[in-house]
């Protein structure tokens, strides 16, 4: 069975090489969209054409960050690629099977002879505790031990699904969970890994100058906190809030996170949480 991960990439040097060699490791072939990166990314995806990459294509960057738009291109993809399952993915994250299936494609292979055509990911975020940990050019996926259950509402991470030969859409839901007809969604989550930064100086980098489009923020919604953080203080979880990885494939899913809180101003600064100056 062919399963293919779409990935929509700008600027993810830092974790590119991580996630498509766990990708190769779990048997899922990769199709990257490079949205004109400016960094090293788009030369660690050409190395990897020919080994798991399938194919790599540019998708031209408008000045702002263009997430309807790269969903869009994805949801074409998916229509296209001749895979037998898809997973939306993104650079940042690793995605594991449940126990006791050993890789993804071989957990999708038994969720497809079940009958289901859509699996829902547990997502749980890994952030530094502190200012001073730093998890750049590290294997931060071995090193950082500490994380907690984001659940903001059921069925929020559906992004694996069977290619029915219905046109899915993602884009509605900003890419949280994939629609099309005949969704039938497998009982048991698989496992969303998150670490959307590895340490205070990479979230100023990767947010605090990054420009989302008015109409996602205004019209849709979209971006919450990241939009923040071109001003706001950087917040990190204080440890006592958060779980440590102690045995492989155990997780502790109790006192879910209901949102993100990273940046903030003001009174807009939940308590249990570690200030860092932006500035």
């Amino acid at each position: 069975m062919k399963v293919v991960a779409i990935l929509a990439i700008r600027n993810e040097a830092l974790y590119l090489q991580r996630c498509l060699s766990h990708l190769r490791e779990q048997n899922v072939e990769v199709a990257i969209i490079d949205n004109e990166s400016t960094d090293e990314t788009l030369e660690i995806a050409r190395q990897n054409v020919g080994h798991g990459v399938i194919h790599l294509e540019t998708y031209p960057y408008p000045g702002h960050y263009d997430w309807q738009g790269l969903l869009r291109r994805k949801e074409e993809l998916a229509g296209s690629l001749g895979a037998d399952w898809y997973i939306h993915h993104d650079a940042d994250e690793i995605r594991q099977a449940p126990a006791p299936y050993a890789d993804l494609r071989t957990a999708l292979e038994v969720v497809d002879a079940s009958g289901h055509n859509a699996v829902d990911f547990a997502e749980f975020v890994f952030v530094p505790t502190s200012a001073e940990a730093r998890f750049e050019h590290t294997d931060y996926v071995r090193l950082m031990r500490h994380y907690y259950y984001f659940q903001p509402r059921p069925l929020h991470r559906v992004n694996a699904w069977k290619n029915t030969g219905n046109k899915v859409d993602l884009a509605s839901s900003g890419g949280h969970s994939v629609f099309f007809l005949g969704r039938k969604i497998f009982p048991a989550k698989f496992v969303l890994r998150h670490y959307i930064i590895l340490s205070a100086e990479h979230a100023r980098q990767k947010y605090g100058s990054r420009l989302f489009s008015r109409a996602e923020v205004e019209d849709l919604g979209w971006h919450g906190w990241r939009v923040k953080g071109l001003h706001g203080a950087l917040l990190l979880p204080e440890r006592w809030r958060m779980k440590a990885l102690t045995k492989s494939g155990e997780w502790d899913t109790s006192a879910p996170f209901s949102e993100h809180a990273f940046f903030g101003e003001g009174d807009d600064r939940p308590s249990g949480c570690n200030v860092v100056g932006m500035n």
